[in-house]
């Protein structure tokens, strides 16, 4: 579900059931032609697919973080990680990118990082879209296992 499909009045009603933050790393730095930041786009919107349908109902997705291309960039991603949890209410963070190889980022606030764009995989692959279930599938689980109450 979109940010922008959820009104004042239902996001009460739904924020026990929509627990999950989605948030979109585009990966521009700047330097990139109007048709490459497109392409970019047009990538994440394809990677975003995998989670934001099998899992509607459950993940919201939030605008996306465009610009990251130095530490300090990083520092803030993060930050902003931690108000959507603290503040905004979710109680998972995801933070996908296609372009962005994140798993070199230090984002102690995310809960589950995806990143597949330096696999060279195709995101029609069923093998992707099978890991990125998986992983999304043990996040919920492992948090579970730590607070059963939950």
């Amino acid at each position: 579900m979109k940010f922008s499909d959820i009104s004042k009045e239902q996001w009460d009603e739904l924020r026990t059931y929509l627990d999950t933050c989605l948030l979109p790393v585009t990966g521009l730095a700047g330097s990139e032609a109007p048709h490459e930041a497109a392409e970019k786009l047009e990538r994440l919107r394809d990677l975003l697919d995998l989670v934001e349908i099998p899992f509607k109902g459950r993940v919201v997705t939030y605008p996306a973080y465009h610009f990251i291309d130095d530490p300090l960039e990083a520092e803030r991603l993060n930050r902003l990680c931690q108000r959507l949890k603290d503040e905004a209410g979710f109680r998972y963070l995801l933070v996908m990118s296609e372009s962005v190889p994140l798993h070199t980022v230090n984002l102690p606030s995310a809960d589950l990082i995806v990143h597949v764009g330096s696999e060279g995989l195709s995101l029609d692959s069923a093998a992707v879209r099978l890991r990125i279930a998986g992983e999304v599938g043990a996040m919920w689980q492992t948090a579970k296992n730590l607070n059963p109450g939950v």
